[in-house]
């Protein structure tokens, strides 16, 4: 199902069920969730995006990798820090191997590092699938249960959850079998992006696919993840597929504040933040400190910033050798110095909205020799398969 120019979208009226999203003892109300995005859903984006949504909703870490956690990696160890007001707190696991997800999982469990475990098997980047893992693994089965077997046996009583794709291309779809797997070995709710690896994030999202999913596994909640760039978008998601919340990506780059319409746009209101370049310039500026602080070093935060300020500043009339010199900042006072000189009047633009961050599409995929001859064995699959770095 392709995704219109976005419209008024209505109020899901008779649809108060839409607004009971459970996970585990969670309840996730308004059912909005904020995607794992590698290097952009630390704790300071994550703050930011709850501050919009006034604490409603589910964040969750950016990707967490199994083997880095266990043998405590002191990069992986500050990723998964988290602010006191973060409740629940969820971590998004990357693995290949069962027995190192095994131990990850039980190590989150017993030392209380989080309270919702989400499985990361939706990324298409070519150094995880050519190990077998993201949206490669689900292709074998026998796999994908083992590794969810260990994890929800390990969890005890915290929630797992997992993200996936379609399938590796439109010829090796898994989704289904995997939804149906998961369901057997006690998955809390699952994730679908609606576009297969090859995609990438090129073309649109399968929205089909979501209620295709939801049709398959009604036992369990299904979230639907792909092409969200709006409230209107969120809406018509769960109107048109019937799933049970939304997971929102890239669409909140560089727009922190769609957490605030998204919880305006599910519980009945149209309250819709249109900010104008001088509010999007102070919550730059507000990005970047935090970043700092996490960081604890000033410079560090703002060279990190870079990468947000593109999305920021989509649409609105700033040149392109402004532009560049914001993106090349190093201080707080730099950065304010700059934004200060732009026209900061200027109202929210018309096609503000819209796709930002990776586009690329029809890619081929990367994957260890041999993966795609049977869907059930998997020999050579261990730990030496496993990343020892966080963060995508």
């Amino acid at each position: 199902m392709s995704t219109p120019t976005p419209t008024p979208a209505q109020p899901l009226s008779n649809r108060s069920d839409r607004s009971n999203l459970t996970i585990g003892p969670y309840a996730v109300r308004p059912p909005v969730v904020l995607a794992p995005m590698a290097g952009i859903t630390n704790a300071p984006f994550r703050t930011l995006c709850r501050e919009f949504s006034g604490g409603k909703g589910l964040f969750v870490s950016e990707m967490i990798t199994t083997r880095a956690l266990v043998e405590r990696n002191e990069k992986t160890m500050q990723l998964i820090r988290f602010d006191a007001s973060e409740t629940p707190r969820s971590i998004q696991l990357y693995g290949v191997d069962p027995a190192t997800v095994g131990k990850a999982v039980r190590m989150i469990a017993e030392e209380d590092l989080a309270d919702h475990i989400d499985l990361n098997f939706g990324c298409p980047v070519p150094k995880v699938t050519r190990k077998g893992g993201g949206s490669a693994l689900p292709y074998k089965r026998n796999l994908l249960r083992s590794l969810l077997r260990e994890a929800v046996s390990g969890a005890g009583d915290l929630p797992v959850t997992m993200k996936m794709r379609k399938g590796i291309d439109d010829d090796h779809l898994t989704y289904l079998d995997a939804g149906r797997i998961a369901v057997e070995e006690g998955v809390s709710a699952i994730a679908l992006h609606g576009r297969t690896a090859a995609q990438h994030y090129g073309g649109t999202a399968d929205w089909d696919a979501v209620a295709r999913l939801k049709e398959h596994v009604p036992e369990i909640p299904v979230l639907g993840n792909g092409d969200i760039w709006s409230a209107d978008d969120a809406l018509r998601m769960v109107r048109e597929t019937g799933c049970d919340g939304v997971v929102v990506g890239r669409g909140c780059l560089g727009r922190p504040w769609l957490f605030a319409d998204l919880i305006a746009a599910f519980e009945g209101r149209d309250d819709f933040r249109r900010p104008t370049l001088r509010v999007v310039a102070d919550v730059m500026v507000r990005h970047a400190t935090l970043l700092g602080e996490w960081i604890g070093d000033e410079s560090r935060g703002v060279i990190d910033f870079r990468k947000h300020v593109a999305w920021y500043l989509k649409g609105f009339a700033v040149g392109s050798e402004m532009r560049k010199r914001l993106a090349i900042t190093s201080s707080l006072q730099e950065l304010r110095s700059g934004l200060d000189e732009l026209d900061l009047d200027q109202p929210w633009p018309a096609g503000a909205d819209g796709p930002r961050g990776r586009t690329s599409g029809n890619n081929r995929v990367a994957l260890p020799d041999g993966w795609l001859k049977d869907p059930y064995e998997c020999a050579g699959v261990g730990e030496d398969a496993e990343l020892d770095t966080s963060g995508g």
